[in-house]
Order: structure tokens, then sequence, then C-alpha cells
């Protein structure tokens, strides 16, 4: 049993929240004042500690610099109209988080150790959290291995670290994207669906051809034959066809989004008619070629909701109609930020105020 009582915190001596311009937040650029960290060595979690932001230092030889053994997740503290705190989800965080670390050989995090370090941590740098339109702070625990080891076998010694951003949108336009037919994400059997370091180092050459034919973002499909869309680089994905919302069922190769099943769960209480099926590339493109295709969007924490503007397949580009004549995805936006913000009951039990 961790006693997070026991929680060491080491303040800061000088502040930096006088670069915090809440009119001006890039993504992932400026950094609380505070970290926390815990250290697994003979099979517990140690050394519970908050300290101030810095850098760390680890050996030439540590097995994740080589090895890729880490995990993360990410979620968002926001403040409400009474300048309270809340989080959106974090136990649900926790949850998967620990998912992923069974996949990639790392102990579990104790639900209490991860949820008292966080809520810890924000009461410190409780003023880090804006409160201008569309801002919040992002949170990003992370678990990575520790040994001074160069050899294949799992970590036996982990740090576990939280660090925290005050940000602004992800994307401040629709986002252009393009179905990939070549590259693959994930197969069934591999890590695809856990947040897994490498998952992501190893979407970055084929997005950056992408990007140098002018879309933001790629569609992964399936690894096996291409025909089947399972999710984008940053985000869950949702179509909105003839009315009904159609969205890829989470599984081996996809991740489950928690975003994703606060939209579904919004979406159902409605009675907008949900479909969780594999869903085929041609379907998609037969959709938008016939104009039926009335929405379609990405979810996911950092972004929330991210309209699409214009998918791109083989030699084809299909522009879809403006997001701001869209009502499904912008109702639920709504509905979610209301929830996060307090403006709205929350009776899913979502919220967590610190």
């Amino acid at each position: 049993m961790i006693d997070t009582a026991t929680i060491r915190i080491e303040k800061t001596a000088q502040s930096r929240i006088n670069e915090l311009d809440e009119t001006n937040i890039p993504f992932g650029q400026l950094y609380s004042d505070h970290m926390f960290m815990a250290d697994y060595v003979n099979g517990e979690w140690k050394d519970l500690r908050i300290t101030p932001y810095q850098n760390i230092s680890i050996s030439p030889a540590n097995t994740t610099l080589h090895y890729a053994i880490t995990i993360f997740e990410g979620l968002k503290a926001y403040r409400n109209e009474a300048g309270e705190i809340i989080i959106f989800r974090p136990q649900a965080n926790a949850q998967r988080l620990n998912i992923s670390a069974e996949r990639m050989c790392i102990p579990e995090v104790p639900e209490d150790l991860f949820m008292d370090a966080l809520t810890e941590l924000i009461k410190l740098d409780s003023s880090w959290v804006p409160s201008a339109p569309n801002t919040s702070l992002y949170i990003r625990p992370f678990v990575f291995g520790t040994d001074e080891y160069i050899g294949i076998r799992p970590s036996q010694n982990f740090r576990f670290m939280i660090i925290t951003c005050p940000v602004g949108a992800y994307y401040s336009k629709p986002v252009n994207v393009k179905i990939e037919t070549k590259f693959s994400r994930a197969f069934e059997g591999g890590t695809g669906f856990a947040k897994a370091g490498g998952n992501y180092a190893a979407s970055l050459y084929p997005a950056r051809l992408a990007q140098q034919q002018g879309f933001d973002q790629l569609i992964w499909t399936d690894g096996k034959t291409h025909e089947y869309v399972e999710e984008s680089g940053t985000m869950n994905l949702v179509f909105i066809i003839d009315g009904k919302l159609m969205t890829a069922p989470t599984s081996g190769t996809i991740l489950k989004g928690i975003t994703r099943d606060s939209v579904l769960t919004i979406a159902k209480e409605w009675g907008i008619e949900v479909i969780e099926k594999p869903l085929a590339v041609k379907e998609i493109v037969e959709a938008a070629k016939a104009g039926r295709l009335q929405e379609a969007f990405g979810v996911g924490t950092a972004a929330t909701i991210a309209p699409i503007g214009k998918i791109g397949f083989e030699d084809e580009t299909f522009e879809l109609p403006s997001p701001e004549n869209w009502t499904i995805s912008k109702r639920i936006l709504d509905e979610l930020n209301a929830i996060r913000t307090g403006k709205k009951e929350d009776t899913h039990g979502w919220t967590y105020k610190v």
C-alpha cells in the first residue's frame, strides 16, 4: 500500500506565471512551475515528490532511449465560472494508463497514486489553469523505464511523472486529412490500442509525406488490407452519414478514446443513431461523392472535436460542407464544454473538482 500522504513538495523559488498570456498560448511549449515524480524500485513506487519543473538526468544506456519502453496519457483541467478547477475524467485516464502498462511490461500505477499526485500538482500550480475561452491546462502523465542496460528485456526500474502546460486550441481551423493506403500504424496483436511512444514515432514519416501534399493529418486504415478506416494521428474519427453517427469500434489497433466515449454517450442520450462498425474506405468515399457525408471530425483530448474540411483519397480530394453549417458535432462540443466548465450539471460523474 502506497502512502500518498507522503508526497514531498519542493516549491520553486521563482514562478514563471508572468510568461503566461491567456490571449496567445502556444500548444505544448510553455510548462507550469512544477512536476511530479515517483520511482519504481525493488517492486514498489517510492520517493513521491513534486519539484520545480526542470530537466532530468538519465544514463546514455537508459533502456527507454534504446527500446521505447514508455507510455503516456493526456487529459485537461478547466476553470469554471466560479473559478474552481475541474479535471475531465481523470479516473478513465488512470485506467487506460494501466492498460498500456500491461502491454508494455510496465508496472501498474495505482489509481490512488495517480489521483493524489495529480491533485497535489494541480493545487500547487492552480494559477496556471487559464480561464479564457477555449483554453485549459493540458496534463501529461507518463512512465518510462530507467534501467541502465543495453539489452532487450523488460525494464526493472521505472519513473512515473506528470507535467502540465496551459494550452489554447490544438487546431485553429478545419483539418485536411488523407486516407493512408500504403503505410500502416498498427496490426492486430500489436500495440495500437496502447498509448505507447513508439506508435507515434512510427507514424511521423507517413504524416510528413502527407503534409508535403497539403494535408494536416492521416486517416489510418487497417494494416492488412487498407480497406477499413481506423483512426487519425491524434484522434479517433467520427462520420455523420445520412444523419447517423458512425465510427469504427475500438480494437487491438484503435485507441479507446475517452473523448470518443463521451461523444458517443451524449449522442445516444439525445436519440442520435450511433453505429459502431468496421467502416470501409469505399463507404466513406461513396458517401462523400454523393453528398451524404454531412460531417466528419476527429475526437481526442488535445483537439476535443476537430472538424475535417477535406478528405484526400488516391488522386481525389473531397470537400465537406462548411463546419459553420454542421449541427451534430457543434451541439455535442457545446455540451462537452458546458459539462467541463461547470455550466451544466454533470450527470455522468465525469468531472473531478480539485
